[in-house]
């Protein structure tokens, strides 16, 4: 008979957490760095105990909200190429439910955690216990099974024996590269403090092989056949390049045979924007010089991507007439996407098979990409040097606010700066292995066509489920991930308000963080949404009770939690705050007023699919409806 250790539930699930490693390429080192918790009734005597009794090396930190601390468990996971993860501890009820948020986040962009939220009674003796909730057609429905949509793994642990095998599980699937992504464990808060003889064996050291699968050769040869009949290919550069590290092997296949690279905004910083053929990124947030490429390929060669609405511009932006399709994943219904030729397989591996079977194919673009991107840089510039007048200025967003409103916003936020010419000259005056972080509002757009990445993962954006508030906790995920290298927090007025918990423990931990708050008094990007589509501004200006612009001091509001912060007016005053933060040991905000409607518009095929009202009685949004229903007619169905 096998050896037993007599452990509670949490003991052993801890136990078997440290026991944890995972083996790429060769290297092996342990994947559970540690557990971030919110005590609560529901885990405070289980989890809590048992990482007090003996937490091995996991590093344990509390958060202060359920969601901001998971989105620094997904964030961080992020940052080190899913090679490492926290796991995620919360009492039941509203606690566990706070995490759902994050769990989504964590699910739409393939990033491995371990959430373990605390359940109610597994006896069901003292029922109803506190935050739980009744239903009348089932006992055993609580709060935790709305994890089950969120989840790429889900399981309850009503009794101690249960844990072996949910964990298994659960660590097979966040280890396989096809099924990437958040495993959720239920323990009822009985359950975590019942003891039970558990097998020794179940806590031996367990090494994960993340094994790069390699093409089959009907596949290359498929796919060498589509490339060498194609003239003008386009590699889209997807997430999963960037997990896999191809990007050495995304530079050799692109400067060998001269075909452009384009970016989705997981796979942006894949490869450095500094390399001569990289375009930028592309779809609805794109460069000019993307979508022209992409509008002009007979050949899109999507690496790692998954292919969102806003990668493909709704479906609209490519050319279908001409246009094929080779998609390389680790996931098969991935690669099925657009009818392409499907190429099941790591995206290095596969590139690298790939490369000597091309042999001395060239593409017919000549010289057009230098011509595209020099043209891009042009707009780019002009962008930087954008400055607001108080007569006849002509912001990015056109045919929304009047001048006379325009003043109103300078006059009251006491600023003259334009989203753009902020934006682009911070790019210039932080480090070049500076990391920058985005989720939502207006800001992804400007990260993602005007952010130029010099150093290869140093560009984060969050842009699977667009949570706003994931850009503070993200943050400091990513300096965990990166303990050297200044990290920002690029995040607008709306997104702060939303969430900025985790500030409080960037310095609780000493984890430093720097937050550039863009401040123009409003959802800038949901106002610009709304009246593009023929409806009127409301809602969505931060304007009070007597319909005046509101002003917060938000450096103020760091200050009071201990952050180190600055209120800038011009760029030169930007300048001096970013030199002076990088000297700081401490997490700092740096408050930006900018002006509404001068963050970046729209290039080349740029065009959304959103649900216009199509029964209005109101002429403008009639006449985008019409529009909308004519530009479906040339949209990909499925």
């Amino acid at each position: 008979m096998s050896k037993t250790i007599r452990l509670t539930t949490a003991q052993a699930l801890l136990k078997f957490l440290n026991q944890q490693y995972i083996n790429i390429d060769g290297v092996e080192t342990p994947y559970v760095e540690g557990i971030f918790h919110v005590f609560g009734h529901g885990n405070v005597l289980g989890i809590g105990e048992a990482l007090e009794a003996d937490p091995g090396h996991l590093k344990s930190y509390s958060g202060k909200n359920e969601q901001g601390m998971a989105h620094a468990a997904v964030a961080f996971a992020r940052q080190s190429l899913r090679k490492k993860i926290f796991a995620v501890s919360t009492s039941a009820g509203p606690g566990s439910a706070n995490l759902i948020t994050a769990a989504g986040t964590a699910f739409a962009n393939n990033i491995p955690v371990l959430f373990v939220p605390a359940d109610t009674f597994a006896t069901r003796q003292p029922d109803p216990v506190l935050q739980q909730l009744e239903h009348d057609t089932s006992a055993a429905f609580s709060t935790n099974d709305a994890f089950k949509a969120v989840s790429r793994y889900w399981d309850r642990v009503n009794r101690p024996e249960q844990l072996m095998s949910a964990l298994i599980r659960a660590f097979e699937v966040m280890t396989n590269p096809a099924t990437m992504g958040p495993a959720t464990v239920c323990i009822p808060q009985d359950t975590e403090g019942e003891v039970y003889d558990y097998p020794a064996e179940f806590f031996n050291k367990r090494v994960h092989y993340i094994n790069r699968t390699v093409p089959t050769q009907r596949e290359l040869d498929g796919a060498v056949e589509l490339i060498k009949a194609s003239k003008k290919p386009v590699l889209l550069v997807g997430g999963g390049c960037k997990y896999s590290e191809a990007g050495e092997i995304l530079q050799k296949i692109s400067e060998k045979f001269n075909i452009p690279l384009v970016e989705t905004h997981a796979g942006k910083s894949a490869v450095a924007y500094t390399f001569a053929n990289n375009l930028g990124g592309n779809g609805i947030l794109g460069t000019s010089a993307a979508n022209k490429a992409v509008q002009m390929s007979d050949l899109i060669i999507g690496v790692g991507t998954r292919y969102t609405d806003f990668t493909t511009s709704s479906k609209t932006l490519f050319n279908f007439d001409q246009t094929k399709f080779l998609n390389i994943n680790v996931s098969r219904p991935q690669a099925y996407k657009f009818d392409a030729f499907q190429v099941v397989g790591d995206a290095k591996a596969s590139l690298e098979a790939l490369l000597p079977l091309l042999e001395d194919y060239q593409t017919e673009f000549g010289d057009t990409l230098k011509g595209l991107k020099e043209e891009w840089e042009a707009e780019r510039n002009r962008l930087k040097n954008t400055t607001f007048t108080r007569e006849n200025f002509d912001p990015e967003i056109k045919n929304h606010f009047s001048q006379e409103e325009l003043n109103e916003y300078a006059d009251v936020l006491d600023t003259n700066l334009t989203q753009t010419e902020v934006f682009i000259h911070l790019n210039d005056f932080v480090d070049e292995d500076a990391i920058v972080v985005g989720s939502a509002g207006s800001l992804p757009g400007d990260m993602q066509r005007l952010w130029n990445p010099a150093v290869e993962n140093t560009f984060h954006l969050e842009y699977g489920y667009s949570c706003m508030g994931y850009e503070i906790g993200g943050a400091m995920g990513i300096r965990m991930s990166a303990p050297e290298q200044e990290v920002y927090a690029l995040v607008g007025d709306g997104s702060f308000l939303m969430l900025h918990s985790e500030l409080i423990s960037s310095l609780q931990y000493n984890k430093k963080i720097n937050i550039v708050l863009f401040d123009n008094s409003g959802f800038g990007c949901i106002n610009n949404l709304q009246m593009d589509n023929g409806c009127a501004s409301h809602g969505t200006e931060f304007r009070d009770y007597n319909n005046e612009i509101m002003n917060i001091d938000y450096a103020k509001v760091a200050e009071g939690y201990g952050a180190k912060a600055y209120k800038v007016e011009s760029i030169e005053e930007l300048k001096a705050a970013v030199a002076d933060a990088k000297k700081q040991t401490k997490s700092t905000l740096i408050e930006v007023k900018v002006l509404p409607k001068t963050m970046t518009d729209g290039y080349d095929g740029s065009w959304w699919n959103v649900g216009v009202a199509e029964g209005s009685q109101k002429p403008s949004i009639q006449a985008v409806s019409k529009a909308r229903a004519e530009k479906l007619d040339s949209a990909w169905k499925y």
